[in-house]
């Protein structure tokens, strides 16, 4: 029960409190005193464990009601008994407990009652004076909230002036930054928001308006960064569009100052030279020094016009960007971006035009423009601190250096002009120079240049070959006649001729040689100076250039001349006397290889003792025209051999010869006759050219005679030819006495005995042996050194007495054999014949199985 003293609600008299008060503890003493009596009488000691359990709180309830339960059937009756015996014995404890101090409760009571009067009395008086002191205060409280109102006033206006003092320098600066951004001084505007982050806006951090400056400018950051990056796309896209002029510029510039270096090496060269001059009155000075003074002011002049990189290009854009990222803190995002589009702009500028090769102006444009990439580069490289490493730029440059000899590679290969390729090596040497001045390694590019240098020798080569082709169709391979001594001095000054006997000998007079020995001379001399020219600038020793001229001169006279001088001789219209006359300019041209030698090493001021100088193959390669054309002589001989002797027109079934030789081998005698009498009346001034003429007379006299003696031989063994009569034997014989008359009448001088004439041992002995029937004795004699028919093949002799002549003396049909006396006479002759055949049957095989 609760109890509200002085509530509206429960509005209860102390009265009426203390009389439920008794009544309660009286029914509860009576009720404790009939459940003691019950308590008394009954006891158990088992549920009296199990009430102390449920007293003591320590073990949880539900087990212990659980174990009443669960104990035995109606257990839990005797347990409720057992309770309400404890409970009343617990209500007369307190019964007694209310009891004892009941009095005491009254008691006091009865002293609240006699307060009640006095606290009445109290509230009155309190409530009066509260009335009058809250009218005193009225207008107390009045002229109070008026003072506190002016104080807050005044605060307020302090508090307010303390903190426009701290925002005025924050908006100032804003102010400021909003200026800086107008007028494009981005890196300033930067500049002032930091200033703002970090010194004026944690002091106005707080106010509204310093939230909006905050959030506004990461924004402003962003425009900036964009704006930059605008600027820096502009900057690249304009040294893209100036690259082919900066890199002009650049290579110009390193080529004036290496003409100035080499000018002022020669200038040291020639300063104790001789070479001086005196005109009127003058100072004598060197006609180099002159030249030089006048070629390093015309140097000097140029050298005042030439712009520098910084002239055709503006470069703040790229600084302002990079101090722009990195006050940002972005600077590895920048970086990265210009890498990677400069990168991607070198890919461009190293993909050449597919018709870069035309011209030299499209290689010119393609080095420019790389030189003008790489002149930035390093320009960006030296004056910004990390945007460009030398590393990148290594990195780059040997990626383009890749690049670059491919390409070049790939398009030197179609070059047909050695002008043009020559121009190119010199394009290539400027290019390496100039990037050579700015710290890039190009030792690729001159190993390149090796490589073009071989290509350069066969475009020569080539041209060279058409030059020879020239030289060779406009010859007329005829002594060149000289009909005064101008002509003569004009002739010695092409070509190194000496000859004391041609010399004494007067006008008119001939050189051994034909037009194209000095025209071929002097076109040598060039492809070697134009081979020099590619060698120049290439900071090659004078030892590898004297190496290189006599390589790419020995290809010129084993490969191009040689290859021309073969295709010449056997041409159609190459007759007998112009093949005897490129014999004696092979002579000459031979000699005159260790001219050229001379011509090399007074080029290049090598010795030609030095261990590994390369000497000239012009010997050999002469030497092979030579036997080349002295091949082509005797094929062309027998050619002509075998025309005539196709013009032969036997009749074999003749009875009687002619008397006289047949008209196709006299003609072809005299043909002979005149042509060995062109061999034996060459010029002959010295003992060289009257050898070599000789020989080469001597050797086609006897390759002539050989092939007309083997010709005459394969008539008579024709397959196709069926039978020979006497009289036709006797005719065949009379051409062959004839080739035996012009064999022994020395057609050509310098044979020994009859030499010539063993030529025709072989018909001579054949023809005998038929003729005078000398059958027994050769038999006889077969095979013994001595032998009179040594030179007759046993299986010749048979086909020829088999297939031809036996034959026809069997065919009856035929009055006009020479054998047809034996058939009129007697069978014995015939089988003398039968006789023969078989030893020469025996003969033969046993040829074929000692074989």
């Amino acid at each position: 029960m609760y109890l509200f003293m002085g509530s509206d609600k429960y509005n209860l008299e102390l009265s009426d409190f203390c009389i439920i008060c008794t009544i309660s503890l009286q029914g509860r003493a009576e009720k404790s005193g009939a459940g003691g009596t019950m308590l008394e009488e009954e006891t158990d000691p088992t549920y009296e464990n199990v009430l102390a359990e449920i007293q003591s709180f320590e073990l949880p309830i539900e087990a212990t009601l659980r174990s009443v339960y669960d104990d035995q059937p109606n257990a839990h009756k005797k347990f409720m008994e057992k309770l309400e015996a404890c409970i009343r014995n617990h209500d007369k404890e307190i019964e007694k407990m209310c009891n004892f101090h009941h009095q005491g409760f009254v008691d006091a009571i009865t002293e609240l009652l006699k307060v009640r009067t006095d606290a009445e009395k109290l509230k009155v008086q309190v409530t009066d004076t509260n009335r009058r002191f809250q009218d005193a205060g009225k207008e107390v409280i009045v002229h109070t909230e008026d003072i506190i109102r002016c104080r807050i006033q005044q605060r307020n206006i302090t508090t307010v002036v303390e903190k426009l003092q701290l925002c005025l320098p924050v908006l100032e600066m804003y102010s400021k930054l909003k200026e800086q951004m107008s007028a494009k001084r981005y890196y300033s505007a930067l500049k002032t928001m930091e200033q703002l982050e970090n010194v004026y806006f944690p002091w106005v951090s707080q106010y509204r308006f310093c939230q909006l400056m905050i959030e506004n400018l990461p924004k402003l950051r962003e425009d900036i960064k964009e704006i930059s990056m605008s600027d820096l796309k502009d900057f690249l896209e304009s040294i893209r569009k100036h690259s082919d002029k900066i890199g002009e510029t650049a290579m110009k510039q390193a080529q004036h100052q290496k003409t100035f270096n080499v000018s002022l090496q020669k200038k040291n060269k020639m300063k104790f030279g001789k070479n001086m001059y005196i005109k009127h009155d003058r100072i004598p000075e060197e006609k180099s020094e002159i030249v030089l003074k006048h070629s390093l002011k015309e140097e000097d002049e140029n050298e005042e016009e030439v712009l520098t990189v910084q002239d055709l290009v503006d470069f703040s854009p790229v600084y302002r960007c990079l101090h722009i990222y990195s006050v940002l803190g972005d600077e590895e995002t920048f970086e990265n971006y210009y890498r990677k589009q400069r990168k991607k702009q070198a890919r461009l500028v190293l993909q050449p035009q597919s018709n870069m090769h035309e011209t030299v102006d499209g290689y010119r444009r393609y080095f420019t423009q790389i030189v003008g990439f790489f002149v930035v580069e390093d320009h960006i490289l030296h004056v910004t601190q990390g945007l460009v490493t030398r590393a990148y730029t290594d990195e780059l440059w040997n990626m383009a250096l890749s690049k670059i000899i491919a390409v070049l590679r790939a398009h030197s290969s179609y070059c047909t002009d050695p002008d043009l390729v020559l121009e190119l090596k010199n394009l290539i040497v400027i290019f390496a120079d100039t990037l050579q001045g700015y710290g890039f390694p190009v030792n690729r590019l001159f190993d390149l240049l090796f490589e073009i240098r071989d290509q350069y020798n066969e475009t020569l080569l080539k041209k060279w070959a058409g030059v020879f082709r020239d030289i060779f169709e406009e010859d007329n391979y005829s002594p060149i006649p000289i009909v005064n001594e101008e002509e003569y001095k004009i002739v010695i000054s092409k070509f190194p001729f000496q000859d004391p006997d041609l010399e004494k000998q007067s006008f008119p007079k001939k050189f051994p040689m034909s037009q194209s020995v000095p025209h071929i001379y002097i076109q040598v001399k060039e492809f070697i100076y134009a081979s020099l020219k590619f060698s120049e600038s290439l900071h090659r020793s004078s030892t590898e250039i004297d190496d290189m001229l006599r390589k790419s001169t020995n290809l010129l006279l084993t490969r191009t001349l040689s290859s021309c001088l073969l295709n010449l001789i056997r041409k159609p219209h190459i007759g007998l006397t112009e093949l005897v006359q490129i014999i004696i300019n092979t002579t000459h041209l031979e000699q005159a290889c260790k001219y050229l030698e001379d011509f090399i090493t007074n080029i290049t001021n090598i010795s030609q003792e030095t261990v590994h100088t390369t000497r000239l193959y012009g010997l050999s390669t002469f030497k092979d025209a030579r036997h080349a054309a002295e091949g082509e002589i005797y094929t062309k001989l027998n050619q002509k051999i075998d025309e005539f002797v196709q013009l032969a027109d036997y009749d074999w079934t003749m009875s009687e010869p002619d008397g006289r030789a047949s008209g196709y081998l006299m003609d072809l005698i005299n043909f002979l006759r005149s042509i060995f009498q062109v061999f034996t009346h060459l010029p002959t001034h010295n003992n060289d050219h009257a050898a070599m003429s000789g020989k080469v007379a001597q050797t086609a006299c006897m390759s002539a005679c050989q092939h007309l003696s083997t010709s005459l031989m394969q008539m008579l063994l024709d397959s196709e030819l069926k039978q020979i009569s006497m009289g036709a034997v006797q005719q065949f014989n009379l051409d062959v006495i004839q080739c035996e008359l012009f064999a022994s009448s020395e057609p050509v001088p310098g044979f020994q005995g009859d030499t010539l004439q063993l030529a025709f041992i072989d018909l001579r002995q054949l023809l005998d042996l038929f003729m005078v029937w000398d059958w027994s004795t050769y038999l006889a004699d077969y095979g013994q050194p001595a032998s009179k028919y040594l030179r007759v093949n046993p299986n010749t002799a048979l086909t020829l007495l088999e297939n031809r002549i036996y034959r026809g003396m069997k065919d009856t049909s035929k009055k006009n054999n020479i054998f047809a006396q034996f058939r009129k006479n007697d069978r014995d002759k015939q089988k003398l014949i039968e006789t023969v055949v078989k030893q020469l049957r025996s003969l033969v095989n046993g040829m074929s199985q000692h074989t």
